[in-house]
């Protein structure tokens, strides 16, 4: 087997290559730091998971029709600022019912929401409220709309949703503005599912056709796990057969919601902000329950965030099993179906963006709540102050520079050297040629002495290794 190796003795690095492993053409799309698509090699820093900051409640369920047990959003950033999409239900019942509606809230910065007085459908008397849908049982159980970014879609359908219970099968909704939806058919056009939770769907502009994540068990029926599976179309009206997703060698989780979407900066990463749901998982007491005012159905559970990728296929990476956000302080946090996040991550920022999560299901004091992160910032490539390095697999690009997404301490830096396909450096872009990079940034530019521009190398394999002291990396980009 032909296999090229090169040592670098003073690093101890040892780069490989082989004829079976393939090329990663990053043309000039953002690459992250969430898994080990890129990574080939690291010594003395790893791959950590970073947090969201809790910013606070932004939009409490506290109209008639809401309440309590409203759930499944959707929040959605167009040219006209932020809609959120959720579940209105006051009361607890079966999945469907009569009294479940499709609300909406606005925003023009996703951190200060209104309820606007839309007058389309009256609810218990009240026609001035955020009701744009209702009396339609039962797809406001789950409604859940997408803005669609196939070009080729019509004007009248810039916004899609699916919604539908196993009773009825999966439901396509078209709107021109988001706001006035009606049925594309009045058929449905997939029924191969469960679909007892918000099952979503969007446009892939990497794989160039719908794609539709909803829920399945691992065993028959209602038995097993809770779990995802995958559908596509390419004209939102004809499904495939459904793939169920494979989660690689780790254990299986209870999912409740999956809630995958292109990430808005690298869309042929698809980020999931899954609910993982502990069933039996009992952490408030009966009489903690009753002092909360929790319903007494809705307290003997627990659940919280974990942050789940894919880059296409059947198939999910989760290289981060713990929590990506925990549940609060208090006991509140610690009741059934609570910390159920929004689909989407949204900008919300020159420099972050914000997921939403829903809290405290059950209780009257149940509300949207909103965290933020920095652009990119899911996770990193970390070194600590001792130092370390990374060292990407092979890959072509296409672009004149190389932009960073990083942060640095006072005492720490980056330097970036650049090798061809076998490990050798490449001239003029020695780690000692390139200039410290030292600061916070999301888009830095990297230089060398010798070498301002990386044109004459577009096309060709090469990687990168980064020299890396009390750092973060936490994407790059060639532009």
């Amino acid at each position: 087997m032909f296999l090229l190796i090169s040592l670098y003795f003073s690093f101890g690095f040892v780069a490989t290559e082989s004829k079976s492993q393939p090329v990663i053409d990053l043309k000039s799309d953002r690459e992250l730091f969430i898994d080990h698509y890129l990574i080939d090699q690291m010594k003395n820093v790893r791959l950590v998971l970073h947090h969201p900051v809790d910013e606070g409640p932004v939009l409490q369920y506290d109209n008639p029709w809401e309440g309590p047990f409203s759930a499944y959003c959707t929040v959605i950033k167009d040219v006209h600022g932020f809609k959120a999409y959720y579940r209105g239900l006051p009361k607890a019942g079966a999945d469907g019912s009569v009294d479940e509606t499709t609300c909406i809230a606005t925003s023009e910065d996703g951190i200060l929401w209104i309820k606007p007085e839309l007058d389309m459908f009256e609810i218990d008397g009240v026609k001035k409220n955020n009701v744009i849908l209702a009396n339609t049982a039962p797809f406001s159980h789950n409604f859940s709309p997408f803005l669609d970014a196939n070009p080729s879609t019509k004007n009248d359908e810039k916004y899609k949703a699916l919604a539908g219970t196993k009773k009825t099968g999966l439901y396509a909704f078209k709107s021109s503005d988001g706001m006035h939806w009606k049925k594309i058919s009045e058929e449905p056009v997939f029924t191969e599912g469960i679909f007892d939770s918000q099952n979503v769907a969007f446009w892939s502009v990497s794989e160039n056709k719908y794609l539709c994540y909803f829920r399945t068990w691992s065993g028959d029926g209602y038995s097993g796990f809770r779990t995802v599976s995958r559908t596509t179309s390419s004209d939102f009206m004809h499904w495939s057969e459904p793939q169920k997703m494979d989660f690689g060698n780790t254990p299986m989780e209870h999912l409740y919601t999956n809630q995958t979407s292109a990430y808005f900066r690298a869309p042929q990463i698809y980020i999931a902000t899954a609910a993982r749901f502990m069933p039996g998982r009992q952490v408030l007491s009966e009489e903690e329950a009753k002092e909360l005012n929790v319903n007494p159905k809705y307290f003997k559970d627990c659940s919280d965030v974990v942050l789940i990728t894919s880059r296409g296929g059947n198939k999910y990476d989760r290289t981060f099993m713990s929590s990506f956000i925990r549940p609060g302080i208090g006991a509140q946090n610690w009741v059934s179906r609570s910390n159920y996040p929004a689909l989407n991550v949204v900008q919300t920022g020159d420099t972050e963006m914000s997921v939403y999560v829903n809290q405290n299901y059950a209780q009257p004091t149940a509300h949207l709540r909103r965290y933020s992160l920095r652009l990119d910032g899911f996770g990193s490539v970390q070194a600590d102050y001792k130092g370390g390095e990374m060292t990407t697999k092979p890959f072509t690009f296409k672009g004149d520079n190389l932009l960073l997404n990083f942060s640095t301490s006072a005492a720490g830096e980056i330097k970036v050297e650049v090798l061809d396909k076998v490990g050798n450096t490449i001239p003029g872009y020695a780690a000692d040629d390139c200039v410290t990079i030292i600061g916070n940034e999301i888009n830095k530019r990297v230089f060398w002495e010798d070498k301002s521009k990386l044109n004459s190398l577009e096309g060709k394999q090469i990687r990168l290794r980064f020299i890396m002291k009390d750092a973060d990396l936490y994407s790059l980009k060639f532009e």
